[in-house]
């Protein structure tokens, strides 16, 4: 819950519709309210209708898109918007450039309690910085 306690909003991007299922049950069992999107154009596009507090995407999503373009936008509306790649597939150039703009990377498979951690963290250290 935010401070003002409301449900705190996550957009979950990946582009295998199983893994994306999974995610967006495991966050709403812990409280999350969640939009589940399958293409960085459909993420894109909710960014820039809905507000978020946090990102997390995969890595490689569709027709050669990365999940550098979705946070990219989400941080365009928002630029201190706490958001994490998760991936299977990324290399040491990958996760040096997350590093440097500030972007958790989570390897796949994704443990339930790392990933949990990870996004409860990432929330709670931003909603301290407001």
């Amino acid at each position: 819950m935010t401070a003002d306690g409301k449900k705190f909003r996550v957009l979950v991007v990946d582009d295998e519709a199983a893994v994306l299922l999974t995610y967006r049950l495991i966050l709403e069992q812990q409280g999350y309210e969640v939009l589940a999107c399958n293409t960085s154009v459909q993420a894109i596009a909710a960014i820039q209708k809905e507000k978020f507090d946090i990102v997390l995407c995969d890595y490689s999503l569709e027709e050669q898109h990365t999940g550098f373009e979705v946070i990219t936008a989400a941080r365009a509306r928002d630029s201190h918007i706490p958001a994490a790649l998760l991936t299977g597939y990324a290399t040491k150039e990958t996760a040096d450039e997350a590093a440097g703009k500030g972007i958790n990377v989570m390897f796949k498979p994704i443990e339930i309690e790392e990933f949990l951690a990870t996004t409860s963290n990432m929330l709670r250290k931003n909603d301290e910085s407001k």
